[in-house]
């Protein structure tokens, strides 16, 4: 029923000046517009991203979001020359090097953005 259907991914913020310019400054994404509900959207490759605020802010424990590169290794340089911090991991079946995790058919490399929101980037590899 839906599979037709765009997506747009929400994620919260507390300070949406901070948020919008390291999505803009470091990851590139080119700025969609304020909408009257306070949102401010960005579309990603026929998707939409959209930043809303929240005072309190949200803890996730998991990857809100990830993007999809055609070669990790270059994308994790050009991010990191942009300013992105990426995390690096050591538990059982998840270790990264040089900030890359193999799973299962692809490499993955996490991040968080100003705002406490796990990001990942990641490449298929099968």
């Amino acid at each position: 029923m839906l599979s037709d259907s765009t997506v747009t991914t929400m994620l919260p913020v507390k300070d949406m000046a901070r948020a919008r310019a390291f999505y803009e400054g470091c990851l590139g994404l080119k700025p969609g517009g304020l909408k009257p509900d306070g949102k401010f959207v960005y579309m990603v490759a026929g998707s939409t991203l959209a930043l809303f605020p929240k005072p309190e802010g949200t803890k996730a424990d998991h990857t809100a979001i990830s993007f999809r590169v055609p070669d990790i290794a270059v994308s994790i340089e050009k991010l990191k020359h942009a300013g992105v911090v990426f995390e690096d991991y050591d538990f059982p079946g998840l270790k990264t090097v040089n900030h890359v995790c193999v799973l299962g058919a692809e490499k993955a490399a996490w991040f968080k953005d100003t705002e406490g929101n796990y990001l990942c980037i990641h490449e298929d590899i099968a």
